[in-house]
């Protein structure tokens, strides 16, 4: 048994346990009251998503940019993966640097024959002095300061080594090794290398033999004389220029080098041509395959 009331527009039915049912629903499809009601009530629900999705992702870009900030920078890696005793650091392994490298090496050493640069400290003018001068400054910073401190006579003449300049390289002033071993870290910090080197110094530990053949010499390779009788300083050292800048001749086997004090004077640099070393009055001095006092043409390790 159940009672009946009428609505005007709705018709409801209440059973005995109080339960009710609704025998005609208003269709809110079909009431265009509402319509704009539940359109409202997506939209802001839609804005919402799309409100919480854009939280979610520029939170997530934070987290990333904060990670990257936080990222550790990893050391320079020192390796010698050719085990030649200099760091892969300081070798220069482009071409271009190679060949700028030996312009203003051979340059600088050339510039010293015509007039000795002020910057030379006058107590390493020697043969090995000149090498160690012309290597070091060859690497620095080629600014106004530097052509200033140098003098008028040098003039720009190739773009400096991009690999690393002297001031900033990771040898810095100590570019010679002075001992036979492959390159380890703990070098940097000991005696290994140094601000100095003879002319063995640099044949047995910074140089490697070319040849005795001048066909295979290049710019800025170096000449090794050994003369046993001489007691404090028994090698010598030139550089090789091939075409020389100033009064060339139209020749290409142009050296520079220092004669090495003596006790009757302070010693010169002087340049010359092969051509004309292999007629020199004592054999001993000859650049020739068959003087075996001559020892041949090196490279540098760093150009190697």
């Amino acid at each position: 048994m159940s009672e009946k009331f009428k609505g005007n527009k709705e018709e409801i039915r209440f059973d005995r346990r109080g339960s009710s049912g609704l025998e005609k629903s208003l269709n809110a499809d079909q009431n265009p009251l509402m319509r704009p009601a539940l359109h409202i009530t997506l939209g802001l629900l839609l804005l919402a998503a799309a409100l919480l999705n854009s939280a979610c992702r520029q939170g997530a870009q934070s987290k990333t940019r904060a990670a990257a900030v936080a990222a550790p920078v990893a050391e320079p890696r020192w390796a010698d993966e050719d085990r030649d005793g200099i760091p892969d650091r300081a070798e220069l392994r482009v071409y271009g640097d190679r060949e700028n490298f030996r312009r203003w090496f051979t340059a600088i050493a050339e510039a010293q024959f015509y007039r000795a640069s002020g910057a030379w400290n006058e107590e390493q003018r020697d043969c090995a002095g000149l090498v160690r001068f012309s290597w070091r400054e060859a690497l620095r910073t080629h600014d106004r300061a530097w052509f200033q401190k140098m003098g008028a006579e040098y003039e720009p003449l190739a773009p400096d080594v991009r690999a690393y300049t002297l001031e900033r390289g990771p040898l810095r002033e100590r570019l010679f090794r002075t001992s036979f071993g492959t390159f380890e870290e703990t070098d940097l910090t000991g005696e290994t290398f140094s601000e100095y080197a003879d002319a063995r110094t640099l044949k047995e530990f910074n140089c490697e033999f070319v040849s005795r053949e001048r066909a295979q010499a290049l710019p800025g390779d170096l000449l090794f004389f050994h003369q046993p009788w001489v007691q404090k300083y028994p090698y010598h050292v030139m550089i090789f220029m091939g075409e020389a800048r100033e009064a060339a001749e139209g020749a290409s086997d142009w050296v520079v080098y220092h004669t090495g004090a003596s006790p009757r004077d302070v010693g010169e640099v002087r340049k010359a041509r092969l051509s004309t070393l292999e007629r020199h009055p004592d054999r001993r001095w000859r650049p020739l395959v068959n003087n075996r006092n001559f020892l041949g043409f090196y490279r540098l390790k760093i150009l190697n």
